[in-house]
């Protein structure tokens, strides 16, 4: 995990993607979100979404498990080489979620992060927030997911 020193506005990640199936759009959606067109390719395809597609909620979820997975896989390498390995903090939320387009059953979707904002925290000098826009592209190059993520990041070293 990186401090907030190493860290630059327009550094981007790309954490991987994940393959929407028939079956794991059904199993996300009875367990999450049971609306007929996640449920039904029959009712998938008489909706707006034409086809069985996924829940936005099994969309952003996807996202948030490659997001975990890439800040595992830096603190792994960065204990490997005896690095000092910084735990973020918490995330005071996101805004501007949205569900660009449909995700359909046999769609594989790519998901990266860029950090558009940076800035120290005035309240906690030892933490900086960074902002970062994450998205999801379909296998068309087409966007179909994003939102605006704000997380607490450790600081290296505190201005005195």
């Amino acid at each position: 995990m990186r401090f907030f020193e190493d860290l630059h506005v327009g550094l981007r990640r790309e954490l991987g993607s994940y393959d929407f199936t028939a079956d794991n759009i059904v199993a996300f959606a009875k367990q999450f979100d049971p609306q007929p067109f996640h449920l039904d390719e029959e009712a998938g395809r008489q909706s707006l979404f034409g086809g069985l597609a996924a829940s936005g909620w099994h969309i952003a979820s996807a996202c948030m498990r490659l997001l975990v997975l890439e800040r595992q896989k830096e603190a792994a390498a960065e204990a490997a080489r005896g690095e000092t390995i910084a735990v973020w903090g918490p995330s005071p939320g996101f805004r501007d979620l949205r569900w660009h387009k449909p995700v359909l059953a046999g769609d594989t979707i790519s998901y990266a992060n860029e950090i558009v904002s940076l800035r120290a925290s005035d309240s906690r000098p030892e933490w900086g927030i960074v902002q970062a826009r994450n998205i999801g592209t379909n296998q068309r190059g087409e966007l179909v997911f994003s939102f605006l993520a704000t997380a607490f990041v450790p600081r290296r070293t505190v201005a005195n």
